[in-house]
């Protein structure tokens, strides 16, 4: 009886733990690779989301930038009822460029910017002012939309998108982007880049109302 106890209560055998080690190692490696793999899948969908986010943001208030913009020159010759446009786009503008300043020197050359009429009430007759989007990538790929209106100080400028790589960035246009008449049509794109996600291009449209 003592005997019978004292076998009983010896526990596990050497080979018994060496077997239940090696089921353990059989098992676990195939369950790693899964848990690895689903954080990856998981770090790649966040990432996704993050762009798509950015893509959304940014062509909603390109579409509307596009939608308003346009300068209407308003010492030249009304033909029709309609007052011509001066030239509004500009690719590749510094903050300064073509006498409308919007920022200071620091600010990083424009993708584009888009020129409209802003009408200041606040006074007994309404002055015309002009107004400046500005589009501009900085050197860590965040692309800015930063508004002047009339003034050199910005009243905004926001980031729309992130990891956007400069090299990737294309304007084009329906017509002559700097010439009049003033485009209908504007787009532009971009390649975004992460270590978490496959390359991703947005592409940001609008369509001019004005006519």
């Amino acid at each position: 009886m003592l005997s019978r106890r004292a076998r009983d209560d010896a526990g596990f055998t050497l080979i018994e733990l060496l077997i239940v080690i090696s089921l353990l190692g059989v098992i676990a490696a195939p369950l790693a690779a899964v848990v690895i793999v689903s954080i990856r899948s998981t770090d790649e969908t966040s990432a996704r989301l993050v762009l798509s986010h950015d893509a959304q943001q940014s062509a909603a208030f390109f579409a509307q930038d596009v939608a308003a913009f346009g300068s209407r020159d308003y010492s030249g010759q009304v033909a029709n009822g309609t007052v011509p446009f001066f030239p509004s786009l500009q690719l590749g503008a510094a903050y300064d460029d073509g006498g409308h300043t919007c920022g200071t020197a620091a600010t990083p050359v424009s993708l584009l910017r888009l020129l409209s009429d802003d009408w200041d009430t606040s006074g007994p007759n309404p002055v015309r002012r002009t107004a400046v989007v500005a589009y501009y990538l900085t050197s860590s790929g965040e692309l800015h939309r930063m508004k002047c209106e009339g003034t050199p100080a910005p009243v905004s400028d926001v980031v729309l998108a992130h990891h956007a790589d400069p090299a990737t960035a294309v304007v084009t246009c329906s017509s002559t982007c700097t010439a009049t008449p003033v485009p209908q049509k504007v787009k532009l794109s971009f390649t975004v880049v992460t270590d978490s996600a496959e390359p991703y291009v947005i592409t940001l449209e609008g369509q001019r109302r004005q006519t």
